[in-house]
């Protein structure tokens, strides 16, 4: 009896028994399942997530203050602490960075605003947003760089920007809460405590971090956010968007140049800005990503041990019910390592029935549940399928080799009178 024999051999005891091979492969097949998908969702959600980072900014990148929006500790003492960048060096630096690029200088005013809707509904009572409204004052670019589309309505003029107008344009979840059944252009608004004009409505965007993004933002004249942050210290954004991503970073060594002589850094010292590009975040994510994997494959791993056993015990079951056959195998001049390799081949051919079911239904969930969530992309895991059917195989050599092994031990003689 050859190793083709073995496999045929193999085939037909999977056939005759059928139930309980289909039952032990389900089992074998929930554990790739479990772990194709895991893995398979996190590659459609990285995808998806990487892709909309590299349309936001995969030619782009800011420049603002050392240690803005944190504050850290270096062997227990605080770090250097840098002035913010001010509206006078941001426009410098617009008028100063001579590259193919479009430069936009942008604050953030608040993040935890509230929006009032001057407009009466029935009842005589005015409609307001929650206090998560993030409010930023804007320049002419600022549009174009961070690619925001309008809904409806127009960009600030420049004449609203030299002057700082209380004109404001608005996110797509602000128009739906504070105009239901209204026409949100050319209402007024209630913001900070002044009345705003608005002028345009942003199109529906979403966040992939969990929020709503722009569909939460309100837009204002950076001049106008002046106004707003007297008597508190302001700190600006630079955002430079090269028209050509292959210049990136010889623009951003020119970008850091600029900034240095502006802000008057002295030779020898380190920048007092820092600058940031989508690289960084994709870097993050993936760095995320990869705890996440591991943790999906010590999840799969787990079950799969679990479905190990289950045909283990299977494989033992089938050895005690077939003691006969062996001996008759062994009489017949069938050696204990062809023994051995028969029912190995059983557990192996169960085990790639049960994964491929397995990775049949991982990349369908995994590609489902992102989708369901808003954040995903179709995949195809060709590594994680690769994956799934080596630990196919290693899975049924490890379950069948103890049953196997028994079986090839089984006495001839003794096997023969077995009932």
């Amino acid at each position: 009896m050859n190793l083709l024999e073995n496999i045929k051999e193999g085939f037909r005891t999977v056939k005759e028994n059928l139930l309980r091979a289909i039952l032990t492969a389900l089992i074998i097949a929930i554990g790739i399942t479990s772990l194709v998908g895991i893995l398979t969702a996190i590659d459609s959600m990285e995808h998806a997530i990487t892709g909309s980072f590299s349309e936001l900014g995969a030619n782009a990148f800011d420049i603002k203050s050392k240690g803005y929006g944190y504050r850290h500790r270096h062997q227990g003492r605080s770090a250097k602490t840098y002035p913010p960048v001010d509206l006078f060096q941001a426009r410098a630096f617009k008028k100063q960075f001579d590259f193919n690029s479009k430069t936009s200088v942008y604050t953030y005013i608040s993040q935890i605003a509230e929006i009032k809707s001057l407009s009466r509904v029935k009842g005589g009572s005015s409609r307001k947003t929650n206090p998560n409204v993030s409010v930023i004052g804007i320049d002419e670019n600022f549009l174009d760089n961070k690619d925001y589309d309008l809904l409806a309505g127009r960009n600030f003029s420049n004449i609203e920007l030299k002057y700082g107008s209380n004109v404001a344009i608005i996110g797509n979840e602000i128009a739906n809460v504070l105009f239901e059944k209204e026409n949100p252009v050319d209402q007024t608004i209630r913001l900070l405590g002044l009345q705003y004009h608005i002028i345009g409505i942003l199109k529906k965007r979403g966040s992939l971090t969990g929020g709503k993004g722009a569909d939460r933002l309100v837009l204002i004249p950076i001049e106008n956010s002046r106004h707003i942050a007297t008597g508190r210290q302001q700190t600006n954004q630079i955002n430079i968007k090269i028209h050509n991503s292959v210049d990136l970073d010889y623009a951003m060594g020119e970008a850091t140049g600029v900034m240095r002589y502006i802000r008057r850094d002295l030779p020898g010292e380190e920048d007092s800005f820092e600058l940031s590009k989508s690289d960084t975040l994709t870097a993050a994510l993936e760095e995320i990503s990869g705890y996440l994997r591991i943790g999906g494959f010590l999840i799969g791993f787990v079950t799969l041990i679990g479905a190990a056993v289950a045909l283990m015990n299977i494989m033992m079951v089938s050895v005690t019910e077939r003691t006969k056959e062996i001996g008759m195998r062994k009489a017949l001049g069938a050696t204990p390592w062809l023994i051995r390799q028969q029912f190995l081949i059983e557990a192996i051919i169960i085990c790639q029935l049960g994964g491929i079911a397995g990775i049949i239904f991982g990349i369908i969930i995994g590609n489902i549940v992102p989708q369901l969530i808003g954040a995903g992309a179709f995949v195809v895991p060709w590594l994680w399928i690769i994956v799934g059917l080596s630990v196919c195989v290693v899975v049924g050599i490890l379950s069948g080799y103890y049953p196997a092994y028994k079986a090839s031990k089984v006495d001839p003689i003794e096997s023969l009178r077995f009932e």
